[in-house]
């Protein structure tokens, strides 16, 4: 039953956002089509459920050749491959808005965990590899909220961002996600969308680990 209102959930609300954004959605369309590289959307194979393959989309706000750049699939802070619109859309998280299309193909679903890049997903250990897309992949998640900050949490890092992430962030995130598997609900489900709205407001709150007495807690 819980899958079924998922997906039901999940198909109401993707249409009703495409519907109610859409005079928000054409000007970010033409600011993209005529600053940078022309480019609108940016479609990227991820991994999803069951470790398939699936095409994302999302808004271009990099540099088209960015996975060969610097530090290839890893974002910084103030990365010079974001573009000028680009910068306010990763922002505000506008960029992840066209993967509610993705969530209406069955892609994707509306809260679960980010579906990664090839070699984003080999940095978890394997355990992690083998069950976290036991469940679809989400526009959000709990590892999203998390991690909202992880551009700086690599920037500011001794080691090197591969190494952070591998070493720091991969493990942590893997945890997370497991824990989501073991608490989902559409009460769970519910409270990701909210407090992922809350940290966009409130982006130093730490709200999540109050309304989740039970996550896993981070050390670093």
């Amino acid at each position: 039953m819980y899958k079924f209102i998922k997906r039901l959930i999940d198909i109401l609300v993707s249409l009703t956002v495409l519907i109610l954004l859409l005079p928000l959605l054409l000007p970010i369309v033409i600011a993209l089509k005529l600053t940078a590289e022309g480019e609108v959307f940016y479609f990227q194979k991820r991994i999803g459920l069951k470790n398939e393959y699936f095409d994302i989309w999302k808004f271009a706000t990099m540099l088209k050749n960015s996975p060969n750049m610097g530090t290839g699939s890893l974002t910084l802070r103030n990365d010079p491959r974001v573009t000028p619109v680009g910068k306010y859309l990763r922002i505000t998280k506008i960029n992840e808005l066209p993967q509610v299309i993705n969530v209406l193909k069955g892609d994707m679903t509306l809260v679960g965990p980010r579906p990664q890049m090839k070699v984003d997903f080999e940095a978890f250990p394997e355990d992690i590899q083998k069950v976290i897309y036991d469940v679809p992949p989400g526009i959000t998640g709990i590892g999203s909220i998390v991690f909202r900050d992880e551009e700086k949490i690599i920037s500011d890092s001794e080691l090197s961002p591969r190494e952070c992430y591998v070493q720091l962030i991969a493990p942590y995130k893997g945890e997370l996600e497991i824990w989501y598997q073991k608490n989902r609900s559409l009460y769970t489900d519910f409270m990701i969308i909210f407090l992922t709205a809350w940290a966009i407001l409130f982006s130093k709150s730490e709200l999540h680990f109050k309304v989740f007495k039970d996550l896993p807690k981070r050390s670093f």
